[in-house]
C-alpha cells in the first residue's frame, strides 16, 4: 500500500510502501513516554520503500525496553513523532498517527503487552462524543 505523512506542522514530508497487515500497537513504556500516551501504533517498512520528500527529522537515540539500540525521528519544529529504526539497513516504524491514510489501516497485533496500562483492554464503555465534551 502507498503512504504519504508528515508531521503536524507540514515540514516534514515521506512516502513509503507498506504491508497493511503488520500494524501494530506497542505497550512498551518508551511508546507510552514517546507518545505522552498508552500505546503507539506503528506500521513497519522497508527502509530501501521509504523516501522522505521534504525536510530533516532530528533524531534522538537510546536503549529500548528489549536492550536494542532505537533512534527516535521527529520534526525539530513541532516535535511530531515520525518514525524510528533500529540502525542503518534495520526496518523503519513509521509512525501511524503521521500517516495520511491511517483511517485505511487497522492494527493486527499487540507487543509487550505486559507493560500495558490495565484500562486499555477495554475502553468500549466510556461515554462517546463527536467532538469536545463539555
Amino acid at each position: 500500500m502507498h503512504i504519504t505523512g508528515g508531521c503536524h506542522c507540514g515540514a516534514i514530508r515521506y512516502q513509503a510502501e507498506i504491508d497493511p497487515e503488520r500494524i501494530s500497537i506497542c505497550h512498551c513504556t518508551d511508546c507510552q513516554r514517546l507518545t505522552g500516551s498508552a500505546y503507539r501504533v506503528t506500521a513497519p517498512v522497508q527502509p530501501e520503500s521509504f523516501t522522505l520528500i521534504s525536510g530533516e527529522p532530528h533524531m534522538y537515540t537510546k536503549h529500548g525496553d528489549s536492550g536494542a539500540l532505537s533512534r527516535q525521528f521527529f520534526c525539530p519544529n513541532c516535535g511530531s513523532p515520525l518514525y524510528r529504526t533500529g540502525g542503518e539497513g534495520r526496518a523503519i516504524g513509521i509512525r501511524v498517527g503521521s500517516i495520511d491514510q491511517r483511517r485505511d489501516l487497522t492494527p493486527k497485533k499487540q507487543i509487550w503487552c505486559r507493560s500495558a496500562l490495565p484500562w486499555v483492554v477495554n475502553i468500549e464503555p466510556l461515554p462517546r462524543f463527536d467532538g469536545e465534551a463539555n
